[in-house]
């Protein structure tokens, strides 16, 4: 017997606001039961578990000890660049001049995530072998 993973939950402050940016992150929707204000959103994935949005009173204080990594359709770049128009900030900065490495970006309510290098860009650096983000 094993366990099947449903969902991720991230604690915010605005559920629904935080699921908007999400849904834009992500290209998909809202649960279309979700209204604003709501106290628990989720964004429905095509694939995969959900990301469910649950509004807790206190604030975020200290690095993610989880976080999502995104590989993007585009370029790892385009796709930063994209996520910093939806609200997102750079937080940290592993892109290297071979083309390699990654972005460590922050949603509005500072919850760190990472855009890692799309298929093109790694077969791109060193004909696509191995494994780095």
């Amino acid at each position: 017997m094993v366990s099947v993973l449903q969902n991720v939950a991230i604690d915010c402050a605005d559920a629904y606001e935080l699921a908007r940016f999400w849904s834009g992150v992500t290209g998909r929707p809202l649960d279309p039961d979700c209204r604003p204000g709501d106290h628990e959103t989720q964004v429905l994935l095509a694939e995969g578990p959900i990301l469910y949005f649950n509004q807790v009173p206190e604030a975020k204080t200290v690095k993610n000890r989880v976080h999502l990594c995104l590989r993007p359709e585009t370029s790892r770049d385009q796709e930063v660049e994209r996520l910093l128009g939806l609200g997102a900030t750079l937080v940290g900065d592993h892109r290297y001049p071979d083309g390699s490495g990654w972005a460590i970006l922050a949603d509005p309510e500072g919850n760190e995530f990472c855009v890692l290098r799309s298929d093109s860009d790694r077969a791109a650096v060193n004909g696509g072998v191995g494994v780095q983000p």
